[in-house]
């Protein structure tokens, strides 16, 4: 280790302490223990904020019930705009973004009125998904009618931005178990996945929609 000398007209040195060093060390100690402890308390603000999402939308059917309730939309939405601040620095277009998606909660109206209405069909509907890969540029979006039922829309992707991606809508299908209907596809946009983590995912889309998914546990494939 390198000293300082301090020399007192005598014919010998005393060696001394490099205060400068052991500042710089203490220095980096507060430093490193100051980074754990915002890095703790951003983790600690993103789990209270998710939690408090989670919680609000737990008992909303998906988003029927949001529909005829504005306050509970508003409050929704607040903690989905508390979310998108905490992620305003994430990279969410990554790998990280290719998985089978599950649907907790939408305002999308499309996608709610199949839910709601499926049993004109004689049918139910079971899980939406959107099931993207980045690698590929793919995306599904699905809905399920079990046992055998599906209707899925196939579209391409293309990352815009370190949140944004872009589709367009290449085909459609709906399918039984013996028996498929193509149907032509039609429009295009872009979603925001504004928070990410390995759990959920939260995105905002060209038309001011709001999604709340969840990784599903199994990958589903056509």
């Amino acid at each position: 280790m390198a000293t300082s000398r301090c020399f007192l007209l005598l014919p010998i040195s005393l060696n001394l302490p490099n205060c400068n060093a052991n500042s710089s060390k203490r220095q980096r100690r507060v430093h490193n223990h100051a980074s754990r402890n915002t890095c703790s308390s951003t983790t600690n603000q993103s789990q209270s904020a998710k939690q408090e999402l989670l919680n609000l939308i737990a008992d909303q059917d998906r988003g029927l019930k949001t529909q005829k309730d504005p306050n509970k939309r508003s409050s929704i939405i607040k903690a989905i705009d508390d979310m998108a601040v905490l992620g305003s620095d994430m990279d969410t277009t990554g790998d990280s973004l290719s998985a089978t998606w599950r649907l907790l909660w939408t305002t999308e109206k499309e996608q709610l009125f199949i839910i709601e209405k499926a049993y004109l069909f004689g049918t139910q509907t079971g899980d939406v998904l959107q099931v993207i890969d980045v690698e590929k540029k793919v995306l599904n979006n699905v809905i399920t009618f079990p046992p055998d039922g599906v209707f899925f829309v196939r579209s391409n992707i293309e990352i815009a931005s370190p949140q944004r991606v872009n589709f367009r809508f290449t085909s459609a299908v709906l399918r039984g178990k013996n028996w498929e209907v193509p149907l032509p596809p039609f429009g295009k946009g872009w979603f925001e996945t504004v928070y990410l983590d390995d759990e959920i995912r939260v995105v905002k889309d060209i038309r001011g929609d709001y999604l709340v998914v969840e990784r599903a546990p199994y990958q589903w494939t056509e």
